[in-house]
């Protein structure tokens, strides 16, 4: 199923049109509710190997739905058939950015951006701490599984980081294909052993993943409003996947997933939510 389908820089990913819908609450009756965390309850976490699902290693697992779980979690599977197009106001995602860690922490890899780094998107700037990998993908798009995601995760720098901190993460997705020369840039530089490592100014540049995107296809995205897929997943985030897959071979991949093993959480209903899309 997996296999189905520093220097400091100022770099545009993209400019498109697209609006961010607003907060809209979930109304789920609480007999569904009930239903739902009965079901997921059969299910339960009952699966161990090494992702980022739970509160302590030892339980986590590539995990089903917990009875605990609220109605906006994440991930989901993508129909893009059914997504609602929206192109009534113009978006940009702005990177300012650099990267100089590089972090074995056993059930992912994970770079971190220097302190101070930033994202602007929708004319809001948020605080870039890091962004880390999924073997396999965690989002699905039509029912369809790819062997590797990776996640930007920003943090809105003037929301309450201790009580409610509010998320953007870009997601992207990986086909199995020519090698990936951003990520050629740090996979020999991985800690073999849990642990972290600096890497010197320019080692690992951003850019070079960005400009892997063909100009044509940088305004393709879906948007929705989810959770974290670690723990605590808090329910505070917006989400970005990008429609166009990028490529890494098989061998950088096999690398990373030998790294991390198995860490994706299967996918959660949508429920009252609606996924949002842009067209190039």
């Amino acid at each position: 199923m997996k296999y189905v389908c520093h220097a400091f820089m100022v770099i545009t990913l993209f400019s498109l049109s697209c609006r961010l819908p607003k907060n809209s609450e979930n109304q789920i009756d609480s007999a569904e509710k009930a239903r739902f965390q009965k079901d997921s309850l059969i299910g339960g976490n009952m699966i161990k190997s090494e992702a980022p699902d739970a509160m302590t290693q030892i339980n986590q697992g590539y995990a089903l739905p917990r009875y605990d779980d609220g109605l906006a979690q994440s991930p989901i599977n993508i129909l893009s058939d059914s997504a609602l197009k929206d192109r009534n106001q113009t978006f940009a995602i702005k990177f300012n950015t650099g990267i100089i860690l590089i972090e074995n922490l056993g059930y992912t890899i994970q770079l971190d951006f220097k302190q101070g780094s930033t994202t602007i998107a929708g004319g809001k700037t948020y605080s870039s701490l890091q962004f880390h990998f999924h073997t396999p993908s965690e989002h699905m798009i039509d029912g369809m599984t790819f062997p590797m995601e990776m996640h930007i995760v920003n943090v809105l720098e003037d929301s309450n980081e201790q009580i409610k901190p509010q998320y953007l993460v870009i997601g992207l997705l990986f086909k199995m294909g020519r090698e990936n020369k951003f990520i050629k840039e740090f996979l020999n530089v991985i800690p073999p052993e849990q642990g972290k490592d600096t890497l010197a100014p320019g080692t690992v540049n951003f850019e070079d993943l960005l400009n892997a995107i063909p100009k044509n296809e940088v305004a393709g995205f879906y948007y929705y409003k989810g959770s974290l897929t670690t723990y605590p997943f808090s329910e505070t985030v917006d989400w970005i996947v990008k429609k166009y897959i990028l490529e890494a071979s098989p061998e950088q991949i096999g690398v990373i997933e030998k790294t991390e093993g198995e860490n994706a959480r299967h996918v959660h209903a949508l429920y009252a939510r609606k996924v949002f899309s842009h067209d190039n």
